[in-house]
């Protein structure tokens, strides 16, 4: 869960630099991720707030490309996993190995040993391998034979799972996606900039040579920073009232945990740096409510006969929940 904030609060000039800094990043991974500034910002706040990604979406819509664009602009590791039905959960942790000739073991450290981690197709892993990776994203820590192993911080897990094809997956069961700090789609580009991406395409540019615009250095410093960005009672309330509202709602059998609510407490202190602000607005937190708490909730049957989404009963439940003001 995020780290409570330190009693220094941000300054002006503090939450100035912050959004310089972010505008900056978004802008490098930009280069290759075109048409999706949201999508960009959404994951780089992600990040900052120390949460974990989904990306829901059909393939060939950029969501390994944004997660290779978003490590090297920042220099920090990056690692791939492809989730198969076969793949083992020491496939994802690391293995401890025996030597012989030395006696001693030593462990072998998996691709989750990485600052950005690509699970691809989480969804199509076997249950057991899923859960591999529950102690990492709560945590930040691995433990193998008994022996428990930090994660290099910054630490994100951004995973993608394809909405449509179905045969041969196994759902993401309640507390996976409970560790997930937002769930978003990347959507099809418009018209002009699947044309831009056309023309960088004859023009040669590879992803790898984008040139990191950030350090980890500089990552831990805006996650610090993002942490001393004040929040008044009122939007906490605010918080705690929309988390309410889906626990109690009609059409929703299981609402936001406590985890949700400090997933949008911590997205919207990030997203109030990245606009310059040492001070949480309402509407932070209004704009974070889909993408932070839609893959909370499950829907009671009744919503389901009736055919409702999940972000039509999301909006139903909120829309009683006064916005403070002043």
């Amino acid at each position: 869960m995020p780290t409570p904030p330190t009693s220094t609060p941000l300054s002006d000039q503090e939450a100035a630099a912050f959004a310089d800094q972010f505008s900056s990043i978004v802008a490098n991974v930009d280069q290759f991720i075109r048409g999706k500034d949201a999508v960009v910002r959404l994951a780089l706040t992600s990040l900052l707030a120390e949460g974990h990604l989904l990306l829901e979406d059909v393939p060939g819509l950029g969501k390994t490309s944004l997660a290779r664009a978003l490590a090297s602009s920042l220099g920090l590791t990056g690692s791939r996993i492809q989730f198969t039905p076969d793949l083992l959960p020491s496939d994802v942790t690391g293995v401890t190995v025996y030597h012989q000739n030395s006696g001693e073991f030593e462990f072998h450290p998996g691709p989750i040993f990485a600052n950005v981690v690509l699970a691809d197709e989480i969804n199509r892993a076997s249950p057991k391998t899923q859960s591999a990776l529950l102690e990492v994203m709560a945590e930040r820590t691995v433990t193998v034979d008994g022996v428990s192993r930090p994660v290099d911080r910054p630490f994100l897990v951004i995973a993608t799972q394809n909405p449509i094809d179905m045969d041969g997956t196994f759902p993401l069961p309640e507390a996976q996606l409970d560790r997930f700090l937002m769930r978003i789609s990347v959507g099809y580009p418009d018209r002009v900039a699947e044309e831009s991406i056309l023309r960088n395409d004859h023009q040669g540019q590879l992803l790898t040579d984008l040139a990191p615009v950030a350090t980890p250095e500089t990552v831990k410093e805006l996650i610090a920073a993002a942490r001393r960005v004040h929040v008044s009672e009122s939007v906490i309330s605010y918080i705690v009232a929309v988390t309410e509202a889906t626990r109690t709602a009609a059409g929703i059998r299981l609402g936001a945990s406590p985890r949700g609510g400090l997933g949008l407490l911590a997205a919207a202190r990030v997203m109030a740096a990245a606009s310059g602000r040492n001070y949480v607005l309402p509407d932070d937190v209004a704009s974070l409510i889909e993408p932070v708490l839609i893959h909370r909730l499950v829907l009671a049957p009744e919503a389901l006969a009736e055919g409702s989404s999940a972000h039509e009963v999301l909006r139903r439940a909120i829309s009683a929940v006064p916005i403070p003001q002043g």
